[in-house]
């Protein structure tokens, strides 16, 4: 089933519901364990952006909201206090870029200025610690353009892999200390739209699309980096082929969400269990969405900020769902 019909919001005597294609979701703050729930809605509509966390918020950078016009928007979502300011626009518009943050740097990688193919090979970092006084500075160089990619931080580096088509193979790391790139030995399965977590030392990369468009060909591929031996294994695939998916790590579990195909967004909802290397299906999300790389878990919640609604770039939302889980791989 696809949810293919536009955001609404709709006051009620508890508050706001959010419409999406005729399922209305209550605003709770705070829902109970294995059930789905909001917080406070975004500022601007936005999918195909990504985001990182650092110092209790939430970091939206750039993206793109219905009508897929790259912005230089930065929301910052302020975990505590449940409440969504601007921060310092980007230096220039930016989709499918990659975010990581590390020392209270937020870092942006990659991405593109254009819906199509204007991929750029820019990093560009905030110092939250500077408060109101952080600027974007430009920092060194990707070795590729690229986009679409995802990142995870390990012992001081941001590891960075996957990109739209021909960069799919691409795998490097980022010294943040030195302001270096390193090559690293290729990503085995070339693909983008994919999602990347860090378990127990090891950077697994999950699923994602073969191709540029949504139309393409999807994966379930779940490919193992060693830093330490810098090399790929293979771990159990997902569950189904899926691109355009979103993780986020609780209690020792991955949990993989949303994506897109030709035939509409993708409800599911899995997670994985690196103690057995199994994958478990849980019940759908609430409402479907893609377009999202970077996650976050705090305070016992999984945050599912923005995305699409419909498939392809042109259904940017507000929400933000929470997730609260109730499985353990500890």
């Amino acid at each position: 089933m696809s949810f293919a019909l536009r955001n609404t919001l709709v006051a009620t005597s508890f508050g706001l519901t959010i419409s999406i294609g005729g399922l209305a979701l209550a605003q709770n703050s705070n829902p109970e364990p294995g059930s789905w729930g909001q917080k406070a809605s975004l500022i601007e509509a936005n999918s195909e952006f990504t985001l990182t966390s650092t110092g209790g918020k939430i970091y939206v950078l750039g993206g793109y909201p219905q009508g897929r016009v790259s912005v230089k928007t930065v929301q910052i979502y302020d975990i505590a206090n449940d409440k969504w300011t601007l921060g310092p626009p980007l230096p220039e518009v930016n989709n499918h870029g990659v975010a990581a943050a590390y020392d209270g740097v937020v870092y942006l990688f990659g991405g593109q200025t254009d819906p199509n193919t204007a991929y750029v090979d820019t990093v560009y970092a905030l110092d939250t610690k500077a408060g109101a006084q952080a600027v974007w500075t430009q920092k060194a160089i990707m070795p590729t353009k690229r986009s679409a990619g995802a990142a995870i931080v390990y012992e001081g580096k941001v590891y960075i892999a996957g990109g739209r088509p021909p960069r799919g193979h691409d795998f490097a790391a980022y010294d943040p200390k030195n302001d270096t790139w390193e090559k690293l030995p290729d990503l085995p399965s070339q693909r983008n739209h994919i999602a990347m977590e860090l378990i127990g030392g090891k950077i697994h990369v999950f699923g994602g699309r073969l191709g540029g468009g949504f139309q393409s060909d999807k994966t379930a591929a779940h490919e193992v980096f060693d830093p330490k031996t810098r090399s790929w294994s293979v771990a159990a695939p997902m569950l189904k082929p899926r691109s355009g998916i979103n993780s986020a790590q609780a209690y020792g579990c991955v949990h993989v969400w949303g994506g897109e195909e030709q035939a509409g967004v993708f409800p599911d909802h899995d997670y994985y269990d690196p103690r057995s290397d199994k994958w478990t299906k849980l019940p759908n999300m609430a409402i479907p969405i893609h377009g999202v790389t970077g996650a976050t878990f705090a305070n016992g919640l999984i945050y599912v900020t923005g995305g699409g609604t419909q498939v392809g770039g042109n259904s940017g939302s507000l929400l933000n769902q929470v997730y609260r889980p109730n499985v353990k791989c500890e």
